[in-house]
């Protein structure tokens, strides 16, 4: 892992060029991409079954070939083990407890002279959820997407999942089945997300469109935008430790572990006041790195992205945290709490030295579809509010009329606009 120091001169410059990663496509991807799309808009079912032979290496002759039915959703659910049913049906119930939460409402309130004025929450009509498959299995993407549009009360959550050479885990229906997904189709890349957003014969065509994916997902997602919502383009999943030197280093070793082993892009980065500390979660690398199955991906990521980084106290390390952005933010402090208010740019922040990642990506409850890329910035994770629309509600008493339509000619004429100024004016009381 690379070794920096705030005292360093080059500091800062450093370690942008260490968080410095191309979020766009090549052209190639792009135009790749874009004749997919061109593809699946014109000619529908038939571009989605050609595309599914060639790249999922799938015989599939019909569209009902990718259709999973509510009964084999609930038989995968049925036949699924007692201990792996129960591990995703006790996250789910955190997940949906936590998301309640956040479900916004509609509201009005009435000034004086009797003007009406509020807001009309709304859910979308309809969603579309990409869901990573193959070999890879990822039922947590099936909850953390999935529930927080059924609290908000989505009228339709449609999935797509591919099944490259016809594999699919019996866990992602599972969690399909638990989350109240209302359909499923197994169909992946770029053509899923073109399906999802133009609609075919077969899919539904949805409001938005929310999930992980590869790069072509990632592109695809970014050339639709427009026609449908998105929740955001994922870079590679990122973590923070701030440590102030007493959680066990082995603890910290193993939490960078969990980023680094997404893939060989993912960013893991250590930062405390400590050097021996430092020192010290070094060597719980060095010494745990080979029992872990995935050490080859997790050995290119620390040794490309990874750091350790070493600042004068805990505020600096905060001003590092800020500077980065990132998608998860661990406090291994004795006082996490006191740290909170000062972070402002974070996807999740856990708390304590007790308090893993890993924990956050599976059961915690809040949602682990998170900003990435410094993009925490401005972006929040996903939540019921991502699946819910608000319309202004706004009623005039005569009385009204006749005040703020005065207001609005006089700005209507400052902008050149005489239609606006009069339509406000015909409901002006005229002057005795």
């Amino acid at each position: 892992m690379i070794r920096l120091s705030t005292t360093h001169t080059n500091f800062w410059t450093d370690l942008k060029s260490l968080l410095t990663w191309e979020t766009v496509a090549d052209e190639s991807v792009t135009q790749v991409v874009r004749d997919i799309l061109q593809q699946v808009r014109t000619h529908g079912d038939t571009a989605l079954l050609e595309y599914t032979r060639r790249l999922d290496r799938r015989p599939v002759l019909t569209m009902q070939e990718v259709i999973v039915s509510a009964t084999q959703l609930q038989q995968a659910l049925a036949q699924l083990a007692p201990t792996p049913r129960q591990a995703l049906e006790q996250a789910a119930a955190r997940i949906l407890a936590y998301h309640q939460h956040q479900k916004a409402t509609s509201w009005q309130y009435t000034e004086a002279d009797g003007t009406v004025l509020g807001q009309q929450v709304t859910p979308l009509d309809k969603v579309g959820i990409y869901v990573p498959g193959g070999k890879a299995t990822y039922p947590s993407s099936v909850l953390m997407n999935a529930l927080p549009a059924k609290v908000a009360g989505v009228g339709e959550i449609i999935m797509v999942v591919p099944a490259p050479d016809n594999v699919l885990n019996p866990m992602v229906l599972a969690a399909a089945a638990i989350a109240g997904v209302d359909k499923v189709f197994t169909l992946g890349g770029a053509q899923a997300i073109a399906a999802l957003a133009y609609g075919t014969v077969t899919i539904p065509k949805v409001d938005k469109i929310v999930g992980p994916g590869n790069i072509y997902v990632a592109t695809a997602k970014s050339l639709v935008f427009g026609t449908v919502g998105i929740d955001l383009i994922a870079g590679p999943s990122e973590i923070l430790i701030i440590g102030d030197g007493d959680t066990p280093p082995d603890w910290i070793a193993m939490d960078l572990f969990a980023q680094a082993e997404h893939d060989e892009q993912a960013q893991a980065i250590l930062v405390s006041p400590q050097a021996a500390f430092l020192d010290a979660v070094e060597t719980s690398i060095h010494r745990l790195i080979d029992t872990q199955p995935r050490a080859d991906i997790i050995r290119t990521s620390l040794t490309q992205r990874g750091a350790l980084i070493q600042v004068k106290d805990l505020t600096e390390a905060v001003a590092v945290a800020n500077f980065i952005a990132p998608e998860h933010l661990e406090l291994a402090v004795a006082d996490p709490q006191s740290l909170v208010p000062q972070i402002r740019h974070a996807g999740a922040i856990f708390l304590g030295r007790y308090t893993a990642e890993a924990i956050g990506d599976y059961c915690a409850g809040p949602n682990h579809v998170l900003p990435t890329s410094g993009t925490a910035r401005f972006s929040s994770p996903l939540g019921v509010y991502d699946f819910q629309k608000r319309s202004s509600l706004i009623q005039c008493s005569p009385q009204a009329a006749d005040r703020l339509g005065r207001v609005a000619s006089i700005l209507a004429r400052a902008e050149g606009l005489e239609a606006h100024a009069q339509s406000a004016e015909y409901r002006v009381i005229a002057s005795p």
